[in-house]
């Protein structure tokens, strides 16, 4: 009998050797493994709807959405494009914005990362900044040049708040957190609460407000080497400890 917990990773739709591809990167993956999850990839159509979300996660104890080089289409928050962006997966927009509703429905833990937590916002009716570098007042976000140690490398402060799920995962007050990304939150989505903050204001944690299981999104990575960085450990932790529970 399988007894370790089944976790969904969202795909991203890439186009591999001319064709089209469904992928995740490795690093995600082999998180789940370390703290005890078997992760299972789950392709993404953009004819995604709810009655098959549902008979899909029905057969899982987690899901995670990763971070992506693309972005969330901004029709799908009522904005129009601006220049800076110009990366899309409207199949993967399809699947996660679906899957969201329908996990948080069944109990499932959710975790998610990166462009998995700016879908999350929308789909709690949120928008975003398409390019946060441009916003008075916040920093650049976006990875510095580099390979992956410095890109990956703790940028700035977390502000966690207090009395939240990531506070009560994590005893410290802060942290040094990564940062890799362009686009981030401006309108908090309605049921979502604000779990931490960069030192310019940024959210860049935040929870599901009355959810029946873990649901925490952040805007970093914390699958980069998890073990090694307390927040990020606690974090996962706290999903297997979850997925573990459902199972």
């Amino acid at each position: 009998m399988h007894n370790r917990p089944l976790v969904a990773v969202i795909a991203c739709r890439r186009e591999v050797e001319g064709h089209p591809a469904h992928m995740v990167t490795d690093k995600y993956l082999t998180a789940l493994r370390t703290y005890g999850l078997d992760p299972v990839v789950l392709p993404v159509w953009d004819d995604t709807n709810v009655e098959h979300s549902r008979q899909l996660l029905s057969h899982f104890d987690g899901l995670l959405l990763t971070g992506s080089y693309t972005n969330v289409e901004p029709g799908r928050y009522g904005a129009d494009r601006a220049p800076e962006n110009t990366r899309d997966d409207l199949h993967r927009d399809a699947a996660a914005l679906s899957w969201v509703p329908v996990s948080l429905s069944l109990g499932l833990p959710l975790l998610c990362s990166c462009r998995g937590f700016q879908e999350l916002n929308v789909a709690f009716g949120g928008s975003l900044y398409q390019a946060v570098e441009n916003q008075p007042g916040k920093f650049d976000h976006r990875e510095p040049k580099g390979d992956a140690e410095q890109q990956y490398a703790p940028s700035h402060e977390l502000l966690i708040e207090p009395d939240g799920v990531l506070s009560r995962l994590y005893p410290e007050r802060s942290a040094r957190i990564n940062s890799l990304h362009q686009q981030g939150i401006n309108r908090l989505g309605d049921g979502l609460t604000v779990e931490g903050v960069a030192p310019d204001g940024l959210i860049e944690a935040v929870s599901v407000h009355d959810a029946k299981a873990f649901a925490l999104g952040v805007q970093w990575h914390p699958e980069w080497r998890p073990t090694e960085h307390p927040l990020y450990d606690a974090i996962f932790k706290g999903f297997a400890k979850a997925c573990s529970s459902y199972r």
